[in-house]
């Protein structure tokens, strides 16, 4: 998963709770430029903290797991997309 992807995440999982971008902002402790531009990839200078409170705010946790040798679904879609 790369940071866009992360970010989408939060934006479907914030839309799915009926939480608004100020609600998350405020609750997490961000701006809600913060909160806008990490869902929608704008920029990639939002800090690990802010990522991690504003998915805390939602009841979730980020997680590591070893990598696959092999690539994902969404990977091949991504990179056949760009051939």
């Amino acid at each position: 998963m790369d940071y866009a992807e992360l970010g989408s995440q939060l934006a479907s999982l914030r839309r799915s709770q009926g939480y608004s971008q100020a609600w998350l902002a405020l609750h997490a402790g961000v701006s809600r430029v913060t909160v806008n531009s990490f869902e929608t990839n704008r920029s990639n200078d939002v800090g690990l903290r802010k990522v991690l409170k504003m998915f805390a705010c939602l009841g979730m946790e980020l997680a590591t797991r070893e990598r696959s040798p092999f690539p994902t679904l969404d990977e091949l879609r991504t990179e056949h997309a760009h051939d």
